[in-house]
């Protein structure tokens, strides 16, 4: 006899429960470089947290904001910061990589 077996859709949702795992995603996202998937990163988020509700917050419709986060939106940088501040994140910049630190020559 022979069991089926089934499988349910992965939604990368399920398993952002806490802040440090939207942190990680997150910043995996930026370590890859691509916009895209850093809004559609930043989408996953924001239907873990409550996508109406985070419109309401921001002030936009649902179906804006849905759009603006696929991946294939173009918001602008004002709305990105809106989102992350209404998600409780902030944007932060680091170096790309390490240097060394300028001679006191300035050489």
């Amino acid at each position: 006899m022979m069991m089926e077996v089934q499988f349910r859709r992965y939604d990368t949702v399920n398993y952002l429960k806490t802040e440090d795992d939207i942190a990680n995603y997150l910043d995996a996202a930026m370590d890859d470089g691509d916009p895209a998937l850093i809004l559609a990163a930043l989408g996953d988020v924001a239907r873990a947290r409550n996508l109406s509700q985070l419109a309401r917050d921001i002030g936009m419709s649902r179906q804006g904001l849905d759009k603006a986060l696929s991946g294939t939106g173009n918001p602008s940088l004002v709305t990105v910061l809106k989102i992350t501040q209404a998600l409780g994140l902030r944007l932060s910049f680091q170096p790309a990589h390490t240097s060394r630190p300028p001679s006191a020559t300035g050489a």
